[in-house]
């Protein structure tokens, strides 16, 4: 489970290390469907149950969204992995207005996100987190989440 605000690299991060193998199931991918939570949770629980490994790329700011995830793989006997984007809300905000019309968030969306978005700990329900940050050579660094911070 990806946990991040808009434009954080999320989306990049899931293509380059970890789509090859995996479901990758994102909200954006149905935008204009009706209720793309349900959506969402049927995808993510099919992937699952066909023994499929499972990469869901929203935000997920808060245990409102992952909780329904971490039960779904809790009833298939999945391991729950976090990677965690920490917020860098002008960097975010730079690259979400380089997207195109098609991709962008409004700034309001931002904000709201930002205002909602909860650092996830091993007491929420993960197995493994994981801090992900830019490595400022076109990659990402990866770490261990450290409990302690």
């Amino acid at each position: 489970m990806l946990i991040g605000l808009q434009a954080s690299g999320k989306s990049t991060f899931c293509r380059m290390v970890l789509a090859d193998g995996r479901a990758v199931v994102s909200k954006d991918d149905f935008r204009n469907a009706r209720n793309r939570q349900r959506r969402q949770m049927l995808l993510v629980s099919e992937a699952l149950a066909a023994g499929r490994s499972v990469v869901v790329d929203n935000t997920n700011p808060s245990p409102a969204q992952w909780q329904p995830l971490i039960d779904a793989a809790r009833e298939h006997g999945a391991t729950v992995v976090g990677y965690w984007f920490p917020p860098d809300p002008a960097g975010s905000a730079a690259r979400n207005a380089a997207r195109d019309d098609r991709t962008r968030v409004p700034d309001a969306g931002l904000r709201a996100v930002l205002r909602e978005l909860r650092r996830p700990r091993r007491a929420d329900g993960f197995d493994r987190l994981y801090t992900v940050g830019f490595d400022g050579a076109g990659g990402f660094l990866v770490e261990a989440l450290d409990e302690e911070e």
